[in-house]
């Protein structure tokens, strides 16, 4: 199953400004056929492509992957999306995402712009480029004086084909006005669900993306990724500043996974279950990632892997608080089958393709489900049986809520924000804005990344904040203060709208009742009719119903006119939304405008409270 939408907005149309607008959600156009053309062209995924543009991917192609090598159905999906608008691509893991903006970026003429979340993918990606035969260099951290300039110069001269960065290059100044020399025709994001998992917390540079497309002069946004659900795609166009962009998705699922999920009640029986779970499934030396959510418990995990596991499981803790060199050394052992269990927080896995993982465990819940497919994406990627297993303990998910904890800043509070921030051209003291505004300083820091992806602020070394490009006494770009605010606040409220309905959306897997590959594929916006036969529901001889797809057991009673994932639907109060799950006794919508609601099913039914839309 493959799914292309768009917004509405003419074929060819960008964005001038970094204005913030809901797009619809649930709005799914008939799918094109982009192996057919005809004379006039072909009608593409995102508007028509012309045969000059056609015959233009075919010359690039065979420059990129050599002569007879033809793109996959994704790949190219993605390709004639993104020379059409703006683009967000959705596509399987191994699915080739760097031929896709290199072709893409050799028809559009020009140098690409690549931003890539790590060092070790940054050089992955420039290795093959070169491999390729393609002009590419890497601009990060790691670069002397020296070649960096000489990387830059060469850039503003227009003589190279793709420039892989990182966000935090980004969002300096003097990179971007060194790149402007190029004018970069497009600017891709690879692993794009980084800029909302990422940006909001610990690496804010991603939310200047924006601010330096519009420095870099509007290039063409194309973001990748394997995983992204419907309100990732929302929240990520929103902080790109592309809220109306082309979005082309792919099947997600991955049906040599075995899927499972065990409820524990307490921590110590967790731990115990998760240390006979890896044990066995290492116990030939299968390959395998343990996750768990703070770096106390990657060694926890460890250590009593070493000492339960009787000395049969070479394991190593790995966490983002560790030296550079130190998880280096462990990703390089697990790549080379020296170590065949790493227990590791999110840090870990970005980037890795080692083909035989062949299990992964979760021994605490995940904060999300796209976190999570994207962690138990990394088994089986050679296409043969891999087992993803999940222990969760409920108390577990009220750690996340706590961001939903007090009040917003609203707009009258950030146009007080902004003003200050206004008179202080090098920049103020965060803390010292939040009492004159009314705020707490947790709801102050809350609103901070929505006023930096808007461009309103500038973040400074000790948490001082300065002036953004957008922020001006006479509203530069056509944009005043109260505007600012009102739209820094909006996405204040939806990101909170978000972070609350994640925490169901795991519930709900975690907790599911029927199929369970079927609960996850429709929190990520691929409903499915079918139980899939290998989960641990469908093991169990409990699939539930898949005519109605809900997840119900056996003895659960669909009725008639009952809301269905993926359906769009009408509420009086709220709008339109899009139906994302269907429970015995509850439905999550997600509302264009309202965020995502959990509502009473026989309220539902009682009061007709869903309409068809």
């Amino acid at each position: 199953m493959h799914q292309f939408h768009r917004a509405g907005l003419p074929p060819g149309c960008t964005h001038r400004t970094p204005r913030f607008r809901r797009r619809p959600v649930g709005y799914h156009p008939p799918v094109t056929d982009s192996s057919s053309r005809s004379d006039e062209g072909l009608l593409g995924p995102c508007g028509p492509v012309t045969p000059e543009a056609l015959d233009a991917v075919a010359a690039a192609t065979a420059r990129v992957l050599g002569e007879g090598a033809e793109l996959g159905d994704g790949q190219r999906d993605a390709v004639l999306g993104a020379l059409v608008d703006d683009c967000l691509a959705v596509l399987p893991p191994a699915a080739g995402k760097t031929a896709v903006y290199a072709v893409t970026g050799q028809v559009l003429g020009g140098p690409t712009v690549v931003v890539s979340p790590t060092l070790s993918l940054h050089h992955d990606q420039v290795s093959h480029l070169v491999d390729a035969g393609l002009r590419a260099e890497i601009l990060n951290s790691t670069l002397a004086k020296g070649k960096r300039s000489e990387v830059l110069d060469v850039f503003g001269a227009g003589d190279l084909d793709v420039l892989v960065t990182s966000p935090e290059q980004l969002a300096r100044a003097d990179v971007l006005d060194a790149l402007a020399q190029g004018a970069p025709p497009l600017l891709a994001v690879d692993e794009v669900h980084c800029v909302c998992d990422w940006g909001p917390d610990f690496r804010p540079d991603y939310l200047t993306l924006a601010v330096a497309r519009r420095r870099l002069g509007h290039p063409r946004v194309l973001g990748l990724t394997a995983t992204a659900s419907v309100p990732a795609r929302g929240e990520i166009l929103e902080l790109l500043g592309v809220p109306d962009a082309c979005v082309v998705v792919r099947d997600p699922d991955r049906p040599n996974i075995h899927l499972a999920a065990h409820l524990v009640h307490s921590e110590d029986t967790k731990w115990d279950r998760v240390v006979r779970e890896v044990t066995g499934l290492a116990a030939d030396g299968a390959a395998g990632i343990v996750y768990v959510t703070t770096r106390r418990h990657t060694e926890l995990v460890r250590d009593r892997l070493r000492d339960e596991g009787g000395g049969l499981v070479a394991t190593e803790a790995y966490h983002g608080g560790m030296k550079a060199a130190e998880r280096g050394r462990i990703q390089d052992a697990f790549m080379a089958g020296e170590v065949p269990v790493v227990v590791a927080t999110s840090a870990f896995g970005m980037g890795i393709d080692k083909p035989d993982v062949r299990w992964v465990v979760h021994g605490d819940t995940p904060t999300s489900i796209d976190a999570y497919h994207q962690e138990v994406g990394r088994a089986g990627r050679d296409g043969q049986p891999a087992t993803a297993v999940l222990f969760h303990r409920p108390q577990d998910l009220t750690r996340p809520k706590l961001f939903a904890s007090g009040r917003d800043a609203g707009p009258e509070a950030l146009s007080t924000v902004l003003a200050a921030v206004a008179q202080n051209p090098d920049g103020v003291d965060q803390g010292s804005l939040a009492e004159p505004a009314g705020l707490s300083k947790a709801a102050l820091s809350r609103a901070v990344p929505a006023l930096v992806a808007l461009g309103a602020v500038r973040r400074l070394p000790g948490r001082r904040l300065a002036p953004g490009d957008a922020l001006g006494s006479d509203g530069s770009d056509g944009i005043d203060v109260a505007e600012l605010a009102a739209e820094a606040a909006g996405l204040v409220t939806r990101r909170r709208e978000r972070e609350v309905s994640k925490v169901e959306l795991v519930r709900r897997y975690a907790e599911s009742t029927g199929c369970r590959r079927r609960t996850l594929l429709e929190t990520l916006g691929e409903p499915r009719d079918e139980p899939c036969g290998y989960c641990d529901e469908c093991d169990a001889g409990h699939p539930g119903d898949p005519g109605d797809r809900s997840g119900l057991h056996e003895e659960g009673v669909r009725q008639e006119g009952d809301p269905v994932p993926g359906e769009a639907v009408q509420h009086e109060q709220w709008g339109r939304g899009t139906v994302t799950t269907v429970a015995e006794e509850s439905v999550v919508v997600l509302f264009d405008e309202g965020g995502y609601r959990t509502l009473s099913l026989p309220l539902v039914r009682e009061k007709h409270l869903l309409e068809p839309a």
